[in-house]
């Protein structure tokens, strides 16, 4: 297993570095109103796009277990639709208000579709189980998913990949420090292999990416570095158990075996999804 993480993982580190760079860098001019607009985000969002798809279908497994149904037809085109807001957005002249408007419509004709499907495929039986699980999907993978575009719109690769970068540095430095020195358990009803030593590794390995980032591009300065290193490898830790109880509650070991080595494409996003938001709002608050 640890073979192919290997493997994977870098392949999967160099791809999406560099898709993400040739994003920030190649978008395209659209004219409106006497204004050209340059639109970001085309390649990240066809990312998005793309993963929406197997992730919300591993949702739908894993939903079959614990007695709900997802209907997938309509949280995978509802969870893209809300993962694109930022991309949208772009095309308005008042982008803020363009935003809040399409959440809100996009969300609320979500939740109408959803009861005329489990009305006209399942009729009464499970209507509360399974809206709220089907509503709790798109939630999950496309409003916290839509950050990923925020970030990346708003400012740029360098952000973007130094929070990737430190969510996932961490996960790996998680799994070693766990593999290796692992004999605490930290969390053991939710998600039994981690320790508290991997915990400290994750920690680690979050602060060197975050140096590495504030030495190489100047984003933050090294105190900020330190304190974002500390800040989303712990959060990224947690949204890894969230994902984990979502796995433990449909008593499956693995999202899906979609990559050889992580398992399925949410036990690859888990950590980042659960921190884009915050992420978002740090690179808010320290300047572009």
């Amino acid at each position: 297993m640890l073979k192919y993480r290997l493997i994977f993982g870098t392949i999967m580190v160099i791809v999406f570095t560099a898709l993400v760079i040739i994003d920030d860098r190649f978008g395209w001019t659209f004219h409106s109103n006497g204004n050209d607009l340059f639109i970001r985000g085309n390649i990240l969002l066809a990312l998005l796009v793309l993963m929406a798809i197997p992730a919300q279908m591993e949702m739908t497994l894993m939903a079959k277990n614990v007695a709900c149904t997802l209907f997938p037809e309509v949280t995978i085109q509802a969870s893209i639709l809300l993962a694109a807001c930022w991309y949208f957005s772009q095309f308005s002249p008042n982008p803020d208000r363009f935003m809040s408007l399409y959440v809100l419509s996009v969300t609320a004709l979500t939740v109408l579709i959803l009861f005329f499907y489990q009305a006209r495929k399942v009729g009464t039986s499970g209507t509360i189980v399974n809206i709220g699980g089907n509503s709790l999907s798109i939630l999950y993978l496309g409003i916290l998913s839509s950050f990923f575009l925020g970030i990346q719109i708003e400012f740029g690769f360098r952000q973007t990949l130094m929070f990737i970068f430190t969510v996932k540095s961490a996960d790996t430095g998680a799994y070693a420090f766990g593999r290796l020195f692992g004999k605490h358990k930290f969390s053991p009803r939710i998600s039994p292999k981690k320790t508290w030593e991997g915990f400290y590794g994750g920690i680690l390995f979050g602060i060197i990416a975050a140096l590495c980032f504030s030495w190489g591009f100047g984003i933050m300065n090294e105190l900020l570095a330190i304190v974002f290193g500390i800040v989303f490898a712990v959060l990224g830790q947690l949204a890894d158990l969230a994902e984990s109880m979502l796995k433990r509650d449909a008593e499956t070991k693995d999202s899906s075996t979609h990559l050889p080595g992580f398992g399925g494409v949410l036990d690859v996003i888990d950590s980042p999804l659960g921190t884009a938001p915050v992420a978002y709002l740090f690179f808010l608050m320290v300047g572009r």
